[in-house]
């Protein structure tokens, strides 16, 4: 198969080298089955063509997309500009991509710029109730996954309507836009289908001090990471890997 182009929007090397590992995993993909490239050291290949991938993966990220341009970290602002410049041929084409938290953000806002804020939907650290809409229940992505499941999240930002052209597939009691597909192949999550609770803790340990929680808060939101028991997200990215890998 041609292998999976893996895009890491993580400027620390510890969070970024868990989440490769944990997407391989969850995913069943080796090391040669995916090109990664992680943004903040690398720029994307002028040469780059999308036709040499089964699909494209997109990780999550401290950055917002909501958040002014002035204000933005270089770094982040870098990555973020990067990805966007994939989005118009990715949605124009249909091509498969999952994006995971940050993921959502990014379609939502090429779809509909401003239709990604900070207004609502944000989330604290930890587990949610998840629920399949009736399209979701109909979507091979989601094929094994039941009507009802928990799901590590973790956001700031959040779509805050839905974007153009999309079918709501997962919402929340918290958030109503958990997954979203456009057109037949662009799939994208407000969870994060390749966490699980020591990945969860690790990223705890590297965000404490990103306003995602007061940092006291720490030891006690990896206590209760370490009580969930999430085991069905893992399957979508399993469901990508077979469906667009063959």
């Amino acid at each position: 198969m041609k292998p999976f182009l893996i895009l890491q929007l993580r400027p620390e090397a510890q969070a970024a080298d868990n989440e490769f590992a944990a997407i391989l995993a969850k995913g069943g993909l080796s090391a040669g089955d995916v090109h990664r490239i992680r943004l903040d050291q690398e720029r994307l290949p002028a040469e780059l063509s999308l036709d040499a991938y089964s699909g494209v993966i997109v990780g999550g990220g401290p950055g917002c997309v909501s958040d002014p341009e002035d204000e933005k970290d270089p770094v982040e602002k870098r990555i973020e500009d990067a990805i966007m410049g994939l989005m118009p041929e990715i949605c124009a084409r249909d091509l498969p991509y999952l994006g995971c938290c940050y993921g959502i953000g990014i379609l939502g806002h090429h779809l509909s710029p401003g239709i990604v804020s900070k207004d609502a939907y944000g989330e604290p650290v930890g587990a949610v109730d998840c629920t399949l809409t009736a399209e979701g229940r109909a979507d091979p992505m989601l094929a094994g996954v039941p009507d009802s499941f928990r799901a590590f999240v973790g956001h700031k930002e959040a779509v805050q309507a839905l974007p153009p052209g999309t079918v709501r597939l997962v919402g929340s009691g918290p958030t109503p836009f958990q997954m979203l597909r456009y057109g037949q192949n662009v799939y994208a999550t407000q969870f994060h289908p390749e966490a699980d609770a020591e990945g969860f803790e690790t990223r705890i340990h590297i965000y404490k001090h990103k306003g995602y929680f007061p940092p006291e808060t720490a030891a006690a939101l990896i206590e209760e990471v370490r009580g969930q028991d999430v085991r069905y997200p893992e399957l979508i990215l399993r469901n990508f890997v077979a469906r667009y890998g063959g």
